[in-house]
């Protein structure tokens, strides 16, 4: 979405890139994508309807006439526009992937076998059978990603196996597989703006915008667990009294508030979520409100339903923690995605051969 009714001019580029999502620099663009050119405009849009914040709806479906990928692996889409000042500026980043689906893949999820971290760590048993692939050394040419909920912060790159057998791959007590296990997901919803929502106290309007305040959240570090079936960190655009919320869910801002029952060390605190990937660190991170003696943050979100939960980021430290706020418990159910990817000897790009997701405590 474009924050305006005035038609913008967006054109897009999709490359393709390795396994960490690197650009590839080996492959000329006429050898992954059957596209009469790299770079198309953006021609699907419309405007918004009955909405307090104007905005233009954009959206880009891949492959179509112009872009269609031949390779598998991963790639990337560069959305960009023209500024104010007529020069070119990247409006957003994103990925998605082409899987050949030529790699069986089975994983399992326990809790962490050393005793001392049974209760908040959970660990992951990986079997891939690589069939027919052509590798001659397996455990170095092929590439594992694990992430959970989705998450970049803290996923898992480059693993090796703990033994390979002909073409089976297995990852059994590895160290390198043990992931906090977190803690369910905070539920809220802002669907309508004339009535109460989930987690939500009230929602006032001040020209221009609407305002939406969350309940304030306190630590569940210490604390029981308790179950609450959530989707994961994902988020759902909604306006429960439109026809079409692509172009009639509003805008509102999003009043979050954390109040701590401990001073934490040296750090910063953010807000989680798969909504809060595309947003810089510094509009996620909560700020310190000495008179109350809380954290708070405020998000512009689009009206719907959302996962969310709080991260501590240690000084020096990129990894967000579960452990400080939220709490590790091994009962969380969490969503774990794994990927698969081979480079045999001689290729110039990582093939994206097979992918599983497995969930916690199922």
């Amino acid at each position: 979405d474009d924050l305006t009714h005035e038609y913008r001019r967006y054109t897009y580029t999709v490359e393709q890139c390795n396994a960490d999502g690197t650009l590839n620099e080996e492959l000329f663009d006429t050898e992954y994508l059957a596209s009469p050119a790299s770079e198309d405009v953006i021609e699907d849009y419309e405007n918004s309807l009955n909405t307090s914040v104007l905005y233009t709806h954009y959206a880009l479906s891949i492959p179509n006439a112009n872009v269609r990928p031949k390779l598998s692996g991963n790639y990337r889409i560069t959305v960009k526009t023209e500024n104010d000042e007529g020069e070119e500026e990247t409006a957003l980043v994103a990925y998605f992937a082409v899987n050949e689906s030529c790699a069986g893949l089975s994983i399992t999820c326990d809790t962490d076998t050393e005793i001392d971290r049974n209760a908040t760590h959970q660990q992951l048993s990986l079997r891939a059978d690589l069939g027919s692939l052509p590798l001659r050394d397996a455990s170095s040419e092929v590439k594992l990603i694990v992430a959970q909920n989705r998450r970049t912060d803290n996923a898992l790159f480059g693993i090796r196996p703990t033994s390979v057998s002909g073409g089976v791959l297995l990852w059994e007590h590895c160290r390198d597989l043990i992931f906090n296990a977190g803690n369910e997901y905070r539920r809220m919803e802002t669907v309508n703006v004339n009535a109460l929502n989930m987690g939500v106290s009230r929602i006032e309007y001040f020209e221009p915008y609407y305002h939406a305040t969350v309940n304030p959240d306190q630590p569940r570090a210490a604390t029981q667990y308790l179950y609450d079936q959530t989707q994961f960190g994902r988020f759902t655009i909604r306006n429960a009294e439109a026809n079409d919320s692509h172009t009639q869910a509003d805008y509102i801002i999003t009043h979050f508030t954390l109040e701590p029952d401990d001073m934490l060390p040296k750090g910063k605190i953010y807000l989680q979520g798969e909504f809060t990937q595309g947003l810089s660190p510094s509009a996620t991170q909560l700020r310190y409100e000495p008179e109350s003696g809380t954290y708070t943050c405020d998000i512009m979100l689009k009206q719907g339903h959302y996962n969310y939960q709080y991260l501590f980021v240690p000084d020096g430290g990129k990894v967000g923690l579960t452990s400080y706020i939220e709490g590790d418990k091994y009962q969380t159910i969490n969503e774990y995605l794994v990927k698969i990817y081979s480079h045999p000897m001689g290729e110039r790009y990582d093939h994206f051969v097979g992918y599983g997701v497995a969930y916690s405590g199922k």
